[in-house]
């Protein structure tokens, strides 16, 4: 169904609506849903809002693990079932905020004398979370903190961020983000930076905090090497939802930034969409719409497409946390769904040089998110041409893409905030994670819960441990190289002889691990040798 221009009027005079508490407007107006479809879901939405509101009181929700669900309580802690629980969020950031003060005023510093620096150490939420709020609030000028990040396990990136550091180290805090302290990719790490403070013969303890669970690996080590300082993270946080933990917040209030308004933007939306008026709730909205689009099976991808630099990081920001959330097998009766949404998207306009090409004339399998913030800057704007400036530009090509998209057939939401600030950082990063939350319980699914990324750690910890072997192996056979087919026999796992190739082509390719590779015609022909 396509509307006229007299009929779209008429749909976002009805369907646009504002939130001034939140300064943020939704218009859903060019989603072609039907009046009859809200009345249909409005018995699912009422039973979503319930499981909310269990879920704000405590219930358990992810029942792997036993564990509460309180993300909701760390800018409200009020709302907390036990005041031990808010007891802890409210020292924690009030030791939070004395510690960067310290820092702030010197009285913390490393070795070489204040810190000018700042290198996170996390994966996951525990990375995504804090690279978008830097890239979205950060300024050269006023930044009272440099930031850098490892997010991943891979040397050569490590090597790059610590390359732009390395004279510095000795003015460079290093927080290390672990719940349980036993992730791979953030040990390791912590593990090359504590080297490359060493390679410059300074104490990585004297310029190290630990964010992480309480008694965890991670946290014994703190202990007993004696770093600067501790912050807990707690079960009932999951990483995609911990930025307003210690997790987000120690480098956001590092950097300088309002992190009181991080916290008030996100409670000021919590209240809003608490609220059980679908028209009122732009959250409820929003999970009505991903069901409309996908038919509740997540049959079109999510394209978000924010206008402005600043907010580049949500798309990622956003994939996290709507896919892990949303990505299950099984709903919650244990039935198999294999439910979802694919979440992309990156910026406008370069968007539009990019691949809206294709989401006009392309595959009709997805639905539009546009993110438009209506100030341009702080201060004035020259113009570029007579009366208009470059942000006119960009409203244009906002509006103008907004259009084209819905001439041929393809469908968008829009979300309007004034600014891009502390406050409406939080408010964005809280309007999303209440539509997963309502979203999941429409599809019956668990958004708390992630086996899958459980299983991929499994496996990698298992090829781990047959690299282990096969060196163990090549080493005992140094005198003559081995074929793979060869290899993978004597470790009694023949059938995995393809997995045995790829981790010898790894070997060989690294001269420290000592493995040399001697060619032959296709992988079975190829032999491995551990030199002398």
């Amino acid at each position: 169904m396509k509307f006229t221009n007299e009929q779209l009027w008429e749909r976002f005079q009805k369907f646009y609506t504002e939130f001034p508490s939140i300064q943020l407007a939704l218009d859903l107006s060019r989603m072609n849903f039907s009046d009859a479809f809200l009345v249909s879901m409005q018995p699912e939405i009422d039973r979503s809002f319930r499981a909310m509101a269990e879920l704000e009181r405590g219930a358990i929700a992810n029942a792997d693990e036993k564990r509460m669900v309180g993300h909701y309580w760390l800018r409200n802690p009020g709302l907390a079932p036990t005041p031990e629980i808010r007891r802890e969020i409210e020292e924690t950031l009030a030791s939070l905020k004395s510690f960067v003060r310290e820092v702030h005023e010197g009285r913390v510093q490393g070795a070489r004398g204040p810190f000018k620096n700042l290198l996170v150490i996390g994966i996951g939420g525990s990375a995504l979370g804090p690279q978008f709020v830097t890239n979205a609030l950060s300024h050269p000028i006023t930044d009272m903190l440099s930031v850098r990040f490892f997010d991943n396990t891979d040397p050569d990136g490590m090597d790059r961020v610590l390359a732009g550091i390395v004279t510095e180290l000795g003015n460079t805090v290093c927080i290390v983000i672990s719940k349980s302290g036993g992730t791979k990719e953030t040990r390791n790490g912590m593990l090359e930076a504590k080297a490359a403070y060493e390679r410059a013969g300074l104490s990585f303890a004297q310029h190290a905090v630990a964010v992480t669970g309480i008694g965890s690996e991670l946290d014994k080590v703190a202990v007993n090497e004696g770093w600067l300082m501790r912050f807990p993270m707690w079960d009932w946080v999951g990483g995609r939802t911990s930025e307003l933990s210690a997790v987000g917040l120690l480098p956001a209030a590092l950097q300088g930034f309002d992190v009181d308004s991080l916290i008030a933007g996100a409670r000021a939306c919590d209240e809003v969409t608490r609220v059980t008026d679908l028209k009122r709730n732009p959250s409820a909205q929003l999970a009505l719409m991903w069901f409309y689009a996908g038919n509740g099976r997540g049959s079109k991808d999510m394209v978000i497409l924010p206008y402005k630099d600043r907010l580049e990081l949500l798309s990622k920001y956003l994939q996290q946390l709507i896919m892990e959330s949303l990505g299950k097998g099984l709903d919650i009766n244990n039935t198999l769904v294999n439910q979802g949404i694919a979440v992309y998207g990156n910026k406008g306009s370069t968007d539009q040089h990019a691949y809206v090409q294709q989401l006009r004339e392309g595959l009709n399998n997805f639905f539009a998110t546009f993110i438009e913030v209506i100030r341009d800057r702080t201060g004035d704007s020259i113009p570029v041409d007579p009366n208009v400036t470059s942000g006119d530009y960009l409203s244009g090509f906002l509006l103008g893409t907004r259009e084209a998209l819905y001439e041929n057939g393809r469908e968008s939401i829009t979300i309007t905030i004034r600014e891009v600030s502390a406050f409406s950082v939080g408010v964005l990063m809280a309007l999303f994670e209440r539509a997963v939350g309502l979203y999941a319980s429409l599809i019956n699914v668990n958004a708390y819960h992630q086996p899958g990324v459980e299983a991929g750690k499994k496996a990698a910890s298992a090829i781990i441990d047959l690299q282990g072997k096969i060196v163990d192996f090549l080493t005992h056979k140094k005198s003559s190289p081995q074929t793979v087919v060869q290899i993978a026999e004597a470790l009694g796992n023949k059938s995995r002889a393809e997995t045995v190739f790829k981790i010898c082509e790894h070997l060989a390719g690294n001269p420290d691990t000592g493995i040399r590779r001697h060619e032959g015609t296709g992988p079975a022909a190829v032999s491995y040798q551990k030199a002398d």
